[in-house]
């Protein structure tokens, strides 16, 4: 299993200040984001369930699945949720060299109109996260990370991780993938009613 913190760093945040990793805690609000749809069954899935609970997010969406899935790509729109740019092809920043990474961005931002970016695997060298941000993006991390991709753990496990770590503000990373599938469909319900209960407010992101 790969390393990695459900909570991130608070020295890790410092060191990338111009990347947004969480908001303002002085009121009771959530933003669920999802990353690497739209995806058959699974995304619709997570439609259905923060509409149960009236409740907006953000999708952090990958140019390719856009192409393939636009209907279902349409329907996270029209249900007032907010996208972003996660490139065409998931590129892993730190295997990409800048030119065919930002080519990469600009070919999903045909499809994808957002000012939103999250970097997949959050992997940005500092050459492209300057490119990136002199287009005029906002490039959105996390402050929690649920682990539903990871096929190790329990969708109880990844529950705990959300309920455990979340805070007025948080950003929170799930994914809307087939990989992560057994564990959306146990704990985002359960995520969305335990925070409502509490008085919470699940938001999209708009930067």
């Amino acid at each position: 299993m790969k390393f990695y913190t459900i909570k991130t760093p608070t020295i890790i945040q410092k060191f990338f200040p111009n990347y947004c990793w969480r908001f303002s805690s002085s009121v009771k609000e959530i933003y669920l984001t999802f990353d690497d749809g739209p995806t058959p069954e699974i995304t619709t899935y997570v439609l259905n369930e923060l509409k149960k609970h009236k409740a907006k997010a953000t999708f952090f969406c990958i140019g390719k699945n856009v192409k393939k899935y636009h209907t279902i790509y349409e329907r996270i729109k029209e249900e007032g949720h907010s996208i972003g740019n996660h490139t065409y092809n998931h590129l892993n920043g730190l295997r990409a060299n800048k030119t065919s990474y930002i080519e990469d961005i600009q070919k999903a931002a045909k499809l994808i109109k957002s000012n939103l970016f999250r970097p997949p695997y959050g992997r940005l060298k500092p050459s492209q996260a300057r490119s990136i941000t002199s287009k005029g993006y906002k490039i959105v991390m996390w402050d929690v990370l649920s682990a539903d991709f990871d096929t190790t753990i329990t969708p109880e496990k990844c529950l705990k991780n959300v309920l455990n770590k979340t805070s007025s503000g948080s950003i929170v990373v799930m994914h809307d993938s087939h990989r992560a599938k057994d564990k959306i469909f146990y704990a985002l319900p359960k995520i969305l009613s335990y925070f409502t209960k509490k008085g919470y407010v699940f938001k999209s992101i708009d930067l």
